[in-house]
């Protein structure tokens, strides 16, 4: 019986002592991880994504062609436009679009004092002549651009992009090499309405309906947004004849004026 017992107390004694060593290694190894963290492995060159800035100034082309307005009186939209297609590679003149893409619809009455004037929305047609007239609006020179592109089998198209900001086309185009057609004023001066007749024409882009009056803006312009700096935007004036710098606060007040509008090729 004895020797029974004492059997018993060496294999309860060897289970203690097991069980203590096992609490030990399971408290050093807590401790290790507690007091011993193991280190974030840092992001390696391939995994990061590099981050772009835009430069402080950018000119899309110093050397840019820029047309004068001289045949075209009332064509800065056309020069506009033509500076625009020569930049992205196309070969033509201001007359291929003035003679053969305008939707020109006349002006007519006013001929004597009291005598009412009708034409078009602008937004519809040109109203009047390249040669001679008033201008055209976004919209409708986007859709004589469309016809100009189709003619040459080009997968570009004009988009008329109204209401959309200036820094907006400065990131989203300028800034990539894409010139955009902007409506503003000549030399940044003050619009202030100058002429006024009954609409007689629209389309689906007018802003009016036939019997209502539009408005035509004193030194109403288009020219091509070339680039920028940190004060100013860089143009392709034809008025000028040459590439035209006005400070940003000025020029996004003089195309709020004008309707936020413009016309990117893509």
């Amino acid at each position: 019986m004895r020797k029974r017992t004492r059997n018993r107390l060496v294999i309860v004694g060897a289970g203690v002592l097991i069980i203590l060593a096992l609490l030990f290694t399971v408290i050093v190894s807590c401790n290790s991880c507690t007091t011993h963290p193991q280190p974030v492995e840092a992001p390696t060159a391939e995994s990061t994504e590099p981050q772009t800035t835009k430069p402080e100034k950018y000119i899309i082309d110093e050397n840019v062609k820029v047309i004068e307005q001289t045949d075209l009186k009332a064509g800065c939209e056309t020069y506009a436009c033509t500076m625009l297609f020569n930049m992205l590679g196309f070969d033509l003149d201001e007359h291929t679009i003035a003679d053969n893409y305008l939707n020109c619809q006349f002006v007519f009455g006013g001929d004597e004092e009291g005598d009412q004037k009708y034409g078009p929305d602008m937004y519809s047609a040109f109203a009047g002549t390249a040669y001679s007239g008033w201008g055209v609006y976004a919209p409708s020179m986007a859709k004589s651009m469309n016809k100009y592109l189709q003619d040459q089998k080009s997968k570009l198209k004009a988009y008329n992009m109204e209401k959309v900001p200036l820094e907006t086309l400065i990131d989203d185009y300028v800034s990539k090499g894409v010139p955009v057609m902007v409506w503003a004023t000549t030399d940044m001066d003050e619009p202030y309405v100058y002429d006024t007749w009954i609409v007689n024409y629209v389309d689906e882009n007018a802003r009016t309906k036939i019997g209502d009056t539009f408005s035509w803006y004193m030194h109403e312009h288009c020219l091509v947004l070339i680039g920028y700096d940190k004060d100013n935007y860089y143009f392709a004036d034809s008025t000028a004849g040459k590439i035209s710098v006005f400070n940003k606060e000025l020029v996004k007040k003089r195309y709020e004026q004008m309707g936020e509008q413009s016309i990117v090729v893509k």
